[in-house]
């Protein structure tokens, strides 16, 4: 039952068995943050999300290829092929260089992925390090008749191509629809027509992020930046293909166009899409200017916060709504869900506390890993798995209280099932446990220098020993001398 995992696939629209390409092994490439701008909610849904599949997959037995990438050029203020780069706008208000600017955001974006939990993928390739395998691409797709060159730069023809193919096929688009609504073009415009999408532009003279190429001095669409990479690190085709819902339309649907026109084939077997997060009903972006950044939320500096939140409660959040239903954000939701993954970690701490009597497996707790297993197999239902944690929780606090007796078999099946499901799987930890192993180690450190000034003094090192007392209390220790060596507390 374990293996018989069905995921929702945006392009069939159902629900299908997960069968992978190869025996044993998974292709899975996912599209990561233009890195421009702190990480925000709305960053760390998919993050979680895939981190969730990556984490199953593996469980399952899978040797799984997980690439997620960087886009640190291409992505243009406008969608529609004009604008600045986004990367290099912010470069040229902050007076950086791009790459210094996608530098930051990308060292800020992975601390905010370290602290939600997220594991790392297999390779996170840079959309400015694979230009070679982008103007390899445009020229394939040039070979097949679908792109064409216009003043320097290329587009994709979009018409032409849904005349052999069904560009629309992932978002539902009716393209017949979108070239008779679009506006006519005036002569004056590069694109035959204006749903065309850019595979190259010619870098404007001020455009400071450029390559050459057979066509111009310029850069890739950003749409191309993914099949290239996809392509080259998971090959012709690949299992999984997964992004946040907003990215259906243009983004993968272009990717579909350009790899079927570069390949002869679609590339992607399963499309995965994780819904967005909200603020009264409003997407959470950049764009729209409504986000909260994830630092914002860890220290609670912001105005439409009440609270610290931490990251595992924004982890435990997330993942209390199933990946495909939209999340709004409030503080009584969020702080619902401290309280409810408080409630989990004291039972999981209570476990310790269980007086094991009599013997046998309790049926309830038996089935409790099954149950949670036909959850994640049905497209990932997180909410569910997590509503038999709180079952095992009650379970757990019904012994405590004199009103349930438990086995050793039933202990450890509690132990091994809050284990698997909510730390490896569900990728949470236990934060009160951490912070009191942080505290031990900070207060064995502060211990060892008293000690070494305990030495100092019997050896009348008075300098030494009045130095490490001096610092501490620069530092906000206060040090008190007693017979049997010294006692200290923190004042701040």
């Amino acid at each position: 039952m374990e293996n018989q995992l069905f995921v929702y696939n945006t392009l069939t629209r159902r629900k299908e068995l997960f069968v992978p390409i190869n025996e044993g092994r998974v292709g899975m490439y996912v599209c990561g943050p233009t890195v421009y701008g702190d990480p925000h909610l709305g960053h760390a849904r998919p993050a979680i999300t895939f981190d969730i599949l990556f984490r199953y997959l593996r469980y399952l037995g899978y040797k799984v290829r997980y690439v997620r990438n960087i886009t640190d050029v291409g992505h243009l203020v406008n969608d529609a092929d004009s604008g600045e780069d986004k990367i290099a706008k912010k470069a040229r208000l902050e007076n950086l260089e791009p790459m210094e600017v996608a530098q930051h955001y990308e060292n800020r974006y992975h601390k905010a992925m370290d602290a939600l939990n997220v594991l790392p993928p297999s390779i996170e390739p840079h959309a400015s390090g694979h230009i070679i395998e982008q103007i390899a691409m445009v020229k394939d797709i040039l070979k097949s008749g679908f792109g064409y060159e216009s003043e320097g730069s290329v587009y994709f023809d979009v018409e032409k191509y849904n005349h052999s193919h069904n560009y629309g096929a992932l978002s539902g688009r009716n393209i017949d629809e979108m070239l008779s609504g679009a506006r006519e073009l005036d002569g004056q415009e590069e694109k035959r027509h204006n749903v065309d999408f850019a595979l190259w532009k010619k870098a404007a003279p001020e455009h400071i992020m450029r390559w050459p190429s057979p066509w111009s001095d310029g850069f890739p669409g950003w749409h191309l930046e993914c099949s290239a990479m996809s392509k080259k690190y998971l090959g012709d085709e690949f299992d999984i293909h997964g992004g946040g819902m907003d990215l259906v339309f243009p983004h993968h649907e272009c990717e579909i166009a350009q790899s079927v026109a570069a390949t002869g084939k679609p590339a992607v077997r399963y499309w995965l899409h994780n819904n967005m997060i909200t603020i009264d009903g409003q997407k959470m972006s950049k764009s729209a200017g409504n986000f909260i950044s994830l630092e914002e939320f860890f220290t609670g500096n912001h105005e439409l916060l009440t609270q610290a939140y931490s990251a595992m409660t924004i982890r435990f959040f997330i993942l209390q709504a199933h990946y495909r239903s939209t999340v709004d954000f409030s503080n009584e939701a969020l702080q619902a869900a401290e309280k409810g993954l408080a409630r989990l970690m004291e039972a999981y701490g209570n476990i310790e506390r269980l007086q094991a009597s009599g013997s046998g497996l309790n049926e309830n707790i038996a089935e409790l890993p099954k149950k949670s297993f036909e959850a994640l197999n049905d497209d990932l239902n997180t909410p569910v798995a997590i509503s038999y944690l709180f079952e095992a929780s009650r379970i757990i606090n019904t012994s405590l209280a004199g009103q349930l007796t438990l086995s050793a078999e039933d202990i450890e099946a509690l132990q091994a099932f809050f284990d698997l499901f909510l730390f490896d799987l569900m990728g949470l930890r236990n934060e009160q446990k951490d912070n009191n192993a942080s505290f031990e180690s900070f207060a064995g450190a502060v211990d060892m220098l008293l000690n070494i000034r305990q030495q100092a003094k019997q050896n009348k090192d008075w300098a030494t020993s009045d130095k490490i007392r001096n610092e501490l209390s620069a530092l906000g220790f206060e040090i008190k001398d007693t017979k049997d060596g010294a006692e200290w507390r923190l004042n701040r």
